[in-house]
Order: structure tokens, then sequence, then C-alpha cells
């Protein structure tokens, strides 16, 4: 899997400089959001956001646990 710091984008002009997913509007912040709320990855790729892969979602999962020291509970 590729490192997270390659997936993950920070881009002041792209949603005011919050962490995105390979430069898409698409935050880190959203897609905890989703997960929080009890969507799966599966259902998050397939059913809602194709342009984005479980490499994706994962990369967000581990940024927001290395950067922000958020604790994933499995």
């Amino acid at each position: 899997m590729k490192h997270y710091s390659e997936i993950i984008t920070i881009d002041p002009n792209v949603r005011f400089g919050k962490a995105c997913i390979r430069g898409m509007r698409i935050t880190v912040q959203d897609i905890l959001s989703w997960l929080a709320s009890g969507m799966t990855m599966q259902t998050i790729v397939n059913d809602y956001y194709p342009e984005l892969s479980e490499v994706d979602i994962k990369a967000a999962l581990f940024y927001a646990e290395k950067e922000h020291k958020i604790r994933i509970v499995s």
C-alpha cells in the first residue's frame, strides 16, 4: 500500500486547506463522518463515491490516527 502521505493532499485552494483525498474535494473528515455513521468502506466506494478506493479510505484512517492522534477502535 502507498504511504498515506502520497494520497492525502492539503491545498489551501481546495476545501479551505482541509486534508483531502488525491486533490479531490472529498476530505478526510467526510470519510471519518461516513464511517462513524455506520457506512462501510464497500458501501462508500460501491454505492456513493466510485472515484474512491478502499486504499483511499484506509489512508484517511491512517492520516487521522497518525497526524491527529485519533484512536481507531476496531
